[in-house]
């Protein structure tokens, strides 16, 4: 396991060499145009993830590979003294307290105080003394030390994702004291090799750790991107999250900016004329998320494209919609349609005949679609037969919210206008009521059912990438002119950060 262990971050240390040797991203003179998704995390939200930080630092000094320690010395009457400090581990590790801040197009400044560790393992030391005389000894040392940590991380674009760089790294030694195999006295001994190896053991200390927590840091930003990725794809479908800007460091917050185009088959797509700034986000909530109304299209467009606009309404379903109000209209409609027929003998089929289109208002998500709506008949021992072919072009308003770990979607407007009717009971079309009738159900219970078929799907997808995992807490989804805000408070999940050590290290 631990051979294991180290092959992975031998391989990501030579990944990350090749990443930093990279070119930095490019990005043209006006990147916002080009932003289809934005994420904000404020201070509080760091805050809180900096509660977080003991486990990667705990990570970073367990996980550290310490080289042998050699060194020698001239002693008057010894001759001269040669030592070697061999198999350094670290154990019974605590944090007493971590800070975070901000630093305005800086940096992510950590400050870890008091950190105690013992770093235990063999010391080999011998001596040509002034008669030729050698002598070799090894014995069990252990060094308990006072730690403070100052950690400056830069995020940077590499590749065009967000990097780490946390290699502006500090360590300040308040303790180090050398006991040798359990003896806890002051002894000649004790004192001449701590004398020896306190410069060399804390610059070799510095230098690990402050490797792997570099190392660490890297590794996270590639951790994170990756599950960001993994949560806005869905089989053929997925968003280029790649970033459209620098990442951006304020004093109150920290700041990307995505691309956010959508990747499906031979699908293009294209973002100019983003209207995205900085100044329609705040900073009272933990986290944001900008989306333009260029990227809710272009997902409608790869769904329609992809064949996953089309719903089966049959048996129990569909007798709801027919009899959802007992009216004489109702009465006819079902008899001119179905023709004594059973419902379970009966399918509805409702698909998009064009591209659908996406615009949000301040009102909601209004979605406008040229809808098919099909009613098929299978009477036992007959052949099937087309009762009813209608296509409409429906628009419709809807207010997102998220509720108890469940999307909601609640249509509050909507429009519907034929195109196409045809009744195989009544082929002239001149019965204006089953019209009549067919628009107010689709408007009273039709457009619900479908929502009804969306909300769950889009949740199960949702919770599919973990996010019921999250503790979310008042999450808003407000719409405006071209664009949607998501904007809440939230717990973090521990799961994330163990399944990043358990896949790092």
């Amino acid at each position: 396991m631990l051979w294991a262990g180290g092959m992975r971050l031998g391989t990501a240390r030579i990944l990350l060499m090749l990443v930093h040797a990279a070119a930095a991203c490019e990005f043209g003179p006006m990147p916002y145009s080009v932003t289809g998704i934005v994420f904000r995390m404020t201070k509080p939200a760091a805050l809180l993830l900096n509660q977080e930080t003991a486990r990667l630092i705990q990570a970073a000094f367990k996980n550290a590979k310490f080289p042998n320690i050699t060194g020698e010395r001239s002693m008057r009457f010894l001759g001269t003294v040669a030592y070697t400090l061999a198999n350094i581990q670290v154990s019974d590790l605590s944090i007493e307290q971590s800070e975070v801040e901000l630093k305005e197009n800086d940096a992510i400044d950590i400050a870890i105080k008091n950190v105690t560790a013992f770093f235990r393992g063999t010391l080999t030391y011998g001596y040509a003394g002034a008669w030729f005389l050698q002598l070799f000894h090894s014995v069990d040392f252990e060094i308990q030390s006072s730690i403070d940590l100052q950690i400056n991380i830069k995020l940077l674009c590499q590749e065009e994702q967000v990097a780490a760089d946390a290699s502006d790294c500090y360590l300040s030694f308040h303790k180090l004291m050398l006991h040798l195999q359990g003896d806890k006295e002051p002894g000649w001994l004790k004192q001449l090799f701590t004398d020896f190896i306190s410069f060399t053991l804390k610059f070799v200390l510095k230098r690990e750790l402050c490797k792997e927590i570099n190392l660490l840091a890297q590794v996270m930003a590639n951790f994170v991107h990756n599950v960001a990725e993994n949560f806005v794809q869905d089989e053929a479908i997925g968003l280029d999250i790649s970033l459209a800007s620098d990442p951006l460091i304020k004093a109150n917050y920290l700041e990307s900016h995505h691309k956010g185009l959508v990747l499906y088959k031979n699908y293009s797509d294209v973002l100019s004329n983003s209207v995205f700034s900085p100044s329609l986000l705040s900073e009272s909530r933990m986290l944001y998320f900008w989306i333009s109304e260029h990227i809710l299209n272009s997902l409608a467009s790869a769904a329609f494209l992809d064949g996953r606009l089309v719903l089966a309404i049959r048996g129990e379903k569909l007798q709801a919609l027919f009899e959802f109000e007992d009216t004489e209209a109702q009465q006819k409609a079902v008899h001119l349609i179905f023709q004594g027929n059973s419902y379970n003998d009966s399918v509805a089929k409702v698909w998009s005949l064009a591209l659908p289109e996406i615009s949000l208002q301040p009102e909601g998500t209004v979605v406008k679609s040229l809808v098919a709506v099909e009613i098929s008949i299978f009477p036992p021992g007959e052949e099937p037969l087309t009762a009813l072919y209608m296509e409409e072009e429906i628009t419709v308003t809807i207010q997102a919210a998220y509720v108890e770990k469940k999307l909601i979607l609640r249509p509050v407007d909507s429009q519907i206008e034929f195109k196409v009717f045809n009744c195989t009971a009544d082929p002239s079309g001149n019965d204006q009521s089953v019209r009549n009738f067919l628009q107010k159900m689709i408007s009273a219970v039709g457009i619900p059912e479908v929502i009804s078929k969306i909300e769950p799907a889009l949740t199960s997808l949702m919770n599919s990438k973990g996010l019921h995992l999250f503790e979310i807490k008042n999450p808003e989804i407000i719409t405006r002119k071209r664009y949607l805000i998501v904007q809440l408070d939230f717990s973090f999940p521990n799961h994330l950060l163990l399944d990043f050590l358990e896949k790092t290290l």
